[in-house]
């Protein structure tokens, strides 16, 4: 079996999948609430490494049940850059870039995959389900347990930064997804679940996204930069 596998919203496996991720979200967020600075750090390289060795398996099982391929496997979508990003923030000295492409990409990217999952070249083995939902989830935390526990911040303009970076890489992927008939950042067609911000035929639903991706960066930003929020976990 080698299909791209949909999770029906709110139907038993989607409740299921998507209550163990936000308890993993919520323990890690916890862990970082109540230890000293000195496991802060500790407990994020440790989550760090395990992500490192989920990300070489995912990929060498894929390889070995032959479903690697350039038109899939590629880190080009972005929950696989915030994937990336994942993997080396910890270990480089400037981070701040990379923390705020980090933050609005792994965030909500990560949040849309996990209510409309749709789990590629799925091949029924149990880890491909697993890794899917613990990918995306740990690519919500980290950002999180940086801003909330290890004093990253958010610049003023970081929304607006991240949209024009975001288009760079539209201008970029397009002619590669055309060149090797890939669908990353599903630039070439809309995904294949039901999308509440995806409507319309190539290329207009991608102008929709624009002012949806727009919207919700800055939105996020300043839902985060709100009293309420950026102080919710460290009292």
């Amino acid at each position: 079996m080698d299909i791209d596998y949909a999770i029906t919203f709110m139907s038993s496996d989607w409740i299921i999948a998507n209550s163990l991720s936000l308890v993993y979200l919520i323990v890690c967020l916890l862990i970082g609430k109540y230890s000293s600075k000195e496991f802060v750090k500790k407990f994020a390289i440790v989550f760090v490494y395990f992500f490192i060795v989920m990300y070489i398996l995912f990929h060498y099982f894929h390889f070995i049940d032959g479903t690697w391929s350039l038109n899939k496997r590629l880190p080009l979508h972005l929950c696989g850059i915030s994937s990336l990003i994942t993997c080396v923030i910890l270990f480089v000295d400037k981070k701040q870039f990379l923390f705020e492409i980090l933050f609005y990409a792994g965030i909500l990217g990560g949040i849309n995959a996990l209510l409309t999952p749709l789990i590629d070249n799925y091949t029924g083995k149990n880890f491909f389900y697993f890794e899917y939902f613990y990918s995306h989830t740990s690519i919500i935390i980290l950002p999180l347990y940086m801003y909330y526990f290890m004093d990253m911040r958010l610049s003023k303009y970081s929304w607006l930064k991240s949209f024009i970076f975001i288009n760079v890489l539209l201008i970029i992927i397009m002619p590669i997804d055309f060149m090797i008939d890939a669908n990353y950042m599903y630039l070439k067609n809309p995904p294949a679940v039901d999308h509440p911000f995806v409507s319309g035929d190539w290329p207009y639903y991608l102008v929709n996204l624009e002012f949806v991706v727009f919207f919700l960066l800055y939105f996020t930003y300043h839902l985060f930069n709100s009293p309420l929020l950026r102080n919710k976990l460290k009292n």
